[in-house]
């Protein structure tokens, strides 16, 4: 039991990690723990999107994808260039003692790996993510969002989540609580 509590702290420093790459933009910041939250909830709805895979999987998948940072830290691409994370170590080291140990190792490694349509899916989650960040960057005017688009792009592999990716583009990330032709905005609810 003590081991499980040990893992539960670990699990929270994700919320204390930040990620890296955004401050190459000068702007915005999340922690590792809220980009796994979307892309977990995003993994959720491609996973039901395409035929063929299981979404609880992709969506275990998603989960743990990050887990490791805990231990390595967020190293964004800038930071890979010159430091490469023992991403295999770190799994094995936080998983040592733990019950489910076997199934943590072998989901980070499928998803390390690739290869599986639930590893790609999960992938194309964890990209979508990143792009739905820096569409509200682009929609709020900071400066350089739209040129990592193109890079996330081509990061997609699925039918699916490139048709996600155009829609997201295409849209607004107010649209889901603003509606501009609204006379709520006008009066509020006073009438």
């Amino acid at each position: 039991m003590d081991r499980l509590v040990e893992f539960l702290f670990e699990v929270g420093m994700l919320k204390r990690t930040p990620r890296s790459g955004w401050q190459f933009l000068g702007a915005g910041s999340e922690s590792v723990a809220d980009h796994v939250f979307r892309a977990a909830m995003i993994a959720f709805v491609l996973a039901r999107m395409e035929d063929g895979v299981d979404a609880d999987h992709v969506l275990r998948l998603a989960l743990v994808h990050d887990l490791p940072e805990a231990r390595t830290g967020d190293l964004n691409y800038v930071n890979q260039k010159y430091v490469t994370p023992d991403e295999g170590r770190a799994a094995d080291d936080l998983s040592a003692g733990l019950p489910f140990a076997d199934e943590l190792r072998s989901l980070l490694a499928e998803y390390r790996a690739e290869k599986t349509p639930e590893s790609i899916v999960a992938h194309d989650a964890d990209q979508l993510e990143m792009l739905l960040e820096l569409k509200e960057h682009i929609d709020k005017g900071v400066p350089g969002a739209s040129d990592w688009t193109p890079f996330v792009l081509r990061r997609l592999r699925t039918e699916n989540a490139l048709e996600l990716a155009r829609r997201v583009l295409d849209g607004d990330s107010a649209s889901w609580w603003f509606d501009r032709g609204s006379e709520w905005w006008v009066r509020g609810g006073k009438g």
